[in-house]
């Protein structure tokens, strides 16, 4: 028989020994951005473990400044009530010494490639040197990214690799235009690269240097913007055949399903460059759970992303031929093609849960309350 009101009592105690966590981000949705989507993930996974008091920014860039200021109060004044606190990325770094200064509550923070390497004498100096290296632990998204935080003086011990967790994408109807633009031909296949466009993504050198060698039947589509595009743009319109690629530019939450949908392979040429790199490699995540085959650099945070012959094929950064190899031994052979992209699905999606993820960060940042 069930009493009245003990299941709520019940439940009022189970929360109350929930691990209590501020989760600080400067960088969330609507806004549209890779941080923003692991914010957002990482967030909602936690929520469901742990007690979460979420500070976001919900306003873009343009009112960092303020966010600093005001994200600092609000997590102060909520500081008595929590047991930990958590930044969604590096660049709150001063924040969160000074909340770790002023409340005494262990403070950890997400960080991202560029987190560590921006080439800033000052950031390297304020954020990197002082700050980030004097919070209580930092979950590096992938293992390149410890060894250049090292590399600048900061603890080993401090980090904790933890990688991106990967959601399916919730598929929505695509307007009149936007169905116009992704339009594919039954004997073409397709290789999809997806994401901004800066030059560490080696879209460019791909366009140049790999796309005239691959199978005539292949079609490379690129959906994205950034401030690498119009160099993308010119050395497409210098191949012999500028019809075998695609520049779709900035892509809806739609679009990017579809392309996802209905592309056969996904290339993630990145190229190494100074001052720059890739944390992880999200969208080559969101690419095997599409179920497509994925030929990635063996660089940087890609190879936390890519299980080798698993859910991926790595490849060496800028070798034209192993990138010609790899993408035309799918090309040819589209069975191949579909059972690897079965495979790659179904292991993504057991290893890479955002649910198991939080469950790494809850249990780091219980031993931190613990110490």
């Amino acid at each position: 028989m069930a009493i009245p009101g003990l299941s709520s009592v019940h439940d009022a105690l189970s929360d109350d020994k929930k691990l209590k966590i501020i989760f600080i981000s400067r960088a969330f949705p609507p806004v549209v951005g890779g941080i923003e989507k692991q914010n957002f993930e990482l967030s909602q996974a936690l929520g469901k473990i742990s007690n979460v008091s979420l500070i976001a920014n919900v306003r873009g860039k343009s009112f960092l400044p303020a966010f600093f200021v005001t994200c600092f109060f609000k997590a102060l004044y909520r500081a008595p009530c929590t047991d930990v606190i958590l930044l969604g990325d590096g660049v709150l770094a001063p924040v969160g010494w000074l909340l770790r200064l002023f409340t005494g509550r262990p403070v950890s923070a997400v960080v991202h490639g560029l987190d560590i390497t921006y080439k800033n004498v000052l950031y390297q100096r304020i954020w990197v040197r002082f700050c980030l290296a004097r919070l209580d632990r930092l979950f590096a998204v992938g293992n390149e990214t410890i060894r250049q935080a090292q590399a600048r003086g900061i603890e080993g011990t401090k980090c904790r690799f933890i990688p991106n967790g990967v959601s399916l994408m919730e598929t929505a109807p695509l307007l009149d235009d936007e169905s116009t633009r992704i339009q594919r031909k039954a004997d073409q296949f397709y290789v999809l690269t997806l994401g901004r466009l800066v030059e560490r993504k080696g879209v460019e050198w791909f366009v140049t240097n790999v796309v005239s060698g691959l199978p005539e039947h292949v079609h490379y589509w690129i959906a994205g913007d950034g401030p690498n595009r119009t160099d993308i743009e010119l050395a497409v319109s210098c191949l012999t055949d500028p019809s075998r690629v695609t520049v779709f530019g900035p892509v809806s939450d739609a679009e990017k399903a579809a392309l996802l949908e209905q592309a056969d392979l996904f290339v993630q040429p990145n190229i190494p460059i100074t001052g720059d790199m890739e944390g992880f490699g999200l969208v080559v995540l969101e690419a095997a759970c599409a179920g497509m085959p994925v030929v990635a650099s063996r660089l940087e945070g890609l190879v936390d992303a890519v299980t080798d012959g698993v859910n991926g094929v790595l490849v060496e950064s800028g070798n034209v031929e192993e990138f010609i190899s790899a993408i035309g031994g799918f090309a040819v052979d589209p069975g191949k093609s579909r059972e690897f992209g079965e495979r790659a699905r179904d292991y993504t999606l057991t290893h890479c849960r955002w649910d198991d993820i939080a469950k790494t960060y809850r249990d780091e940042l219980e031993g931190l309350v613990e110490r």
